[in-house]
């Protein structure tokens, strides 16, 4: 399969378009000078929710703001990310991080100003009919009343929020940029320079001896930085743990409940069910350590798949093959996932220069998303490919079915349309693949579940009690944090696991900068797991029900759009019946093995 030394060597049909955002960095710039003289006119709109006709006149300024804001984010981003050694990507970041600053402050008068108005005020908005689209939107703000200070106040806390965006850059830069990890001689007699990024691929390549080699290595530059590591940590959650005090709520994690509308019986019934089970985790671990000819699984272990077959797969191939994993979705969303390909979509190959990884970034005010890929011909690529399809054609579906104000959904919604079509990936290769294919299949799925499911709710788990310890006081350091992260491994994992499993992980996961992110994963995946058994299973009702769920727009609440799928988050059976899903893919994966 071809492999790409430079950007330039990449043929244009495995390159993303951008043009449908901006045809070039001239119009980018133009549109930069627009906004910056747009964000200028804010100060007009001071006073709005006093008289209905000036506050329509102001969320229509606003929305339409907000978009064009988003479009240079986009735009910005993927320039950079295409080739970080562009200078070009840096400076167009810059522009917009500023203009984004400067709009979050200038703006920052309207949310105390909405809920400065009594009960009475605020409904009489809605005597002008035209407010009503924006009803949800403003309704979901007026939700803060309790929670928000005045304007100056909010001003200084908007600047405050905004240095919160740079703590996982920082990180990053730290781990990514200023380290030496070293070099690894690889089975072929060719030598890497070992990164954070390439990690996980150069240690599916070695035998285990040199595995734990390099582990080691990799660890000892890696913990040579774990005390600035835990002190960004520690200032990240210190400015959270300030600002939730100051907005008056009585924890972080009551204000993600608040944020999310979700009572906290959601997350026990995760929590617990992921207790219960650890049975059924040590059943996967016990099937790995024998499939690996292993006594027991240990931290160099865990890069490494199930199973992993040699086959390659060209970009056509794994295309083709995603579609037809995906037909039980029915015809309409077929030809939605078909624009992924024809409308240039993804930006496949990976060459020197690019962000590595896989993500969807999308807009409300397009049609189209951008997905960048890492694409390394194999399985694993095609299942990426998968899930942010998966994404994108959930965004296709909210771009066609809402109004630009309700075209999004948070992550704790977003990821089952990507996990979904993993499952389906999975379950596709086990009936059609070579015994090859299905094993790689389920060793995939597996391995998605095992990490989404036990490995989000460890890790999210472990985010809420080190938040509870600085708000009791404490500060985090790297011993504290790498024996927190053991106590919490050796509590949702089984103790077979060699106790040093990872525990320095939380050095190098950047979800820990994304606010309670984590449990996301846990619940949407058991809901993908549910939703893909029952399609497969034939149940047109689930399907419809499905393509509706991805329709729902944040108009409506999360356990609203749930109750679209007939699911009760608070229900415990919606992760049990997930995990014995799961048990069941490790028989299969057994049965076929074996054969």
């Amino acid at each position: 399969m071809n492999k790409y030394e430079t950007r330039n060597d990449v043929p244009l049909k495995y390159k993303w378009d951008l043009t449908d955002i901006f045809k070039d960095t001239n119009e980018f710039d133009k549109s930069c000078d627009e906004v910056n003289e747009e964000i200028k006119l804010i100060d007009n709109y001071i006073g709005c929710t006093k008289n209905s006709d000036k506050l329509l006149e102001f969320l229509e300024f606003d929305t339409n703001l907000t978009l064009k804001i988003v479009d240079l984010d986009i735009y910005s981003m993927t320039i950079n990310d295409q080739d970080l050694n562009d200078p070009l990507g840096v400076k167009l970041v810059g522009k917009t991080n500023t203009l984004r600053t400067d709009y979050y402050t200038k703006s920052s008068f309207f949310n105390p100003e909405l809920l400065s108005l009594n009960k009475d005020e605020y409904n009489n908005l809605f005597k002008n009919k035209k407010l009503l689209k924006y009803k949800s939107m403003l309704d979901d703000i007026y939700r803060y009343k309790n929670h928000i200070l005045d304007k100056n106040e909010e001003e200084l806390c908007s600047r405050l929020t905004n240095t919160l965006n740079s703590y996982s850059q920082m990180s990053s830069t730290l781990l990514n940029g200023c380290n030496d990890y070293g070099s690894v001689t690889m089975p072929d007699g060719q030598i890497e320079k070992l990164m954070t990024t390439n990690y996980r691929r150069i240690m599916k390549k070695l035998p285990r001896d040199k595995r734990k080699e390099v582990y080691e290595q990799f660890n000892k530059v890696k913990d040579r930085y774990a005390n600035i590591s835990a002190g960004l940590l520690d200032d990240f959650v210190k400015t959270n743990v300030t600002l939730s005090k100051i907005h008056k709520y009585d924890s972080t994690w009551n204000e993600k409940l608040f944020e999310l509308k979700l009572p906290n019986e959601v997350f026990d019934s995760l929590i617990s069910s992921a207790l219960e089970t650890k049975d059924i985790l040590k059943k996967y671990f016990d099937l790995k350590s024998k499939v690996l000819k292993i006594d027991k699984c240990a931290p160099w272990d865990a890069p490494i798949d199930l199973y992993e077959m040699n086959n390659e797969y060209s970009i056509e191939e794994a295309c083709d093959l995603v579609l037809k994993a995906l037909k039980p979705l029915g015809e309409d969303y077929i030809n939605h996932f078909k624009h992924v390909i024809d409308d240039k979509c993804v930006d496949f190959c990976q060459y020197k220069g690019k962000c590595n990884g896989g993500y969807n970034v999308s807009s409300p005010d397009l049609k189209n998303s951008k997905i960048l890929m890492s694409f390394n011909y194999d399985l694993q690529s095609v299942s990426t490919l998968a899930h942010e399809s998966g994404h994108h054609v959930h965004h296709q579906y909210l771009y066609e079915n809402n109004i630009k104000e309700y075209r999004n959904a948070p992550s704790i919604i977003s990821e089952v349309a990507s996990l979904t079509n993993e499952f389906l990936l999975s379950n596709y290769l086990i009936n059609n693949g070579s015994k090859d294919e299905a094993l790689s299949g389920l060793s995939n799925i597996l391995s998605t579940f095992e990490c989404n499911f036990y490995g989000g709710i460890q890790e999210g788990n472990l985010e809420q009690e080190f938040y509870k310890y600085v708000e009791e006081g404490g500060t985090l350091t790297k011993d504290y944090l790498c024996n927190l992260c053991e106590k919490s491994l050796l509590k949702f994992y089984p103790n077979e696991i060699e106790s040093n499993y990872e525990k320095g992980s939380w050095i190098t996961r950047s979800h820990y900068y994304m606010f309670y992110y984590l449990f996301s994963y846990s619940i949407c995946v058991s809901v993908a797991s549910y939703v893909s058994k029952e399609i497969l299973s034939g149940n047109k009702e689930m399907l419809d029900n499905y393509i509706n769920f991805l329709k729902t727009g944040s108009e409506y609440d999360v356990s609203d759009i749930y109750k679209v799928l007939g699911i009760n988050l608070k229900d415990k059976n919606v992760y049990l019946n997930a995990i014995n899903n799961f048990s069941t893919l490790i028989d299969k994966f057994i049965e076929i093995y074996n054969e």
